[in-house]
């Protein structure tokens, strides 16, 4: 199981230290294990902390959300309950958030900001950066490095925006409906009340394991499919817009 200090988990959270320490004072979050003294937080800690961040992005106070952990313990083994919200909230990806020196950003974006003053805070607004100080968080590397490579062999960052701003919702809603898919599934199966005693809670595990792998993959798959078709149609468009231009003009 991996293992983290209060700064990445709260990191990985998307949520900050001081948010982890106020979480624990108040008994949302078990505490760490010590290691001398330096404690020590598990995956464990890391889906309960973004079950609490779900429910506060939601409009959920933390009073709210004490009575609504507390009732779910209530009566249970706090270790199936833990289990359970992990086995819910792990990650999806292995991507690790890192930060970047605001400078070095504004820098790198340079002669795009000079064109368009409210790039950055375009950028910002659609959570590809999140400001932190001199620093900034980037949720997704990745997705940044394929951003600024794509910049770097010609492509201006504000139509990658708009592109992102397009598909973003898109890709949003495919997500929601295969998490409400296997939602209600699984509500069908055991009950709107229903809560995995024991044993079950490895058997859900394995379950929403498998689901991953399979809705990671037949995502993959659709959109590789959809692209060789999209890629054909726009090439041979082109090609025949090219063609009528080349052909010359016959008389009448």
């Amino acid at each position: 199981m991996a293992e983290y200090r209060i700064d990445e988990l709260a990191r990985f959270a998307g949520t900050t230290s001081r948010n982890v320490r106020a979480y624990q004072e108040r008994g949302l979050l078990p505490p760490p294990r010590k290691s001398g003294r330096v404690g020590i937080y598990t995956e464990t800690h890391l889906a309960r902390l973004r079950l609490i961040t779900s429910l506060h992005d939601r409009g959920y106070t933390s009073a709210q959300i004490t009575e609504l952990i507390a009732g779910w313990e209530q009566g249970r083994n706090l270790a199936e309950v833990l289990g359970l919200e992990e086995a819910l909230n792990s990650p999806w990806t292995d991507e690790i958030p890192t930060y970047l020196p605001t400078e070095q950003i504004r820098a790198f974006l340079a002669a795009d900001l000079t064109a368009e003053p409210g790039l950055f805070d375009r950028i910002v607004r659609l959570g590809l950066l999140k400001p932190e100080g001199d620093q900034c968080l980037v949720p997704s590397p990745q997705l940044i490095s394929t951003v600024a490579e794509l910049v770097s062999r010609g492509f201006p960052l504000a139509d990658l925006l708009t592109l992102h701003e397009a598909i973003s919702p898109a890709i949003d809603d495919v997500a929601r409906r295969m998490v409400e898919a296997g939602s209600a599934h699984l509500i069908e199966e055991h009950g709107e009340a229903w809560l995995p005693v024991d044993g079950e809670v490895g058997e859900i595990t394995e379950l929403l394991q498998r689901l991953r792998q399979l809705a990671m993959s037949s995502v993959q798959g659709l959109l590789a499919h959809a692209m060789e078709r999209h890629v054909a149609d726009v090439m041979g468009e082109h090609l025949v817009r090219v063609i009528k231009q080349q052909a010359p003009e016959t008389g009448g």
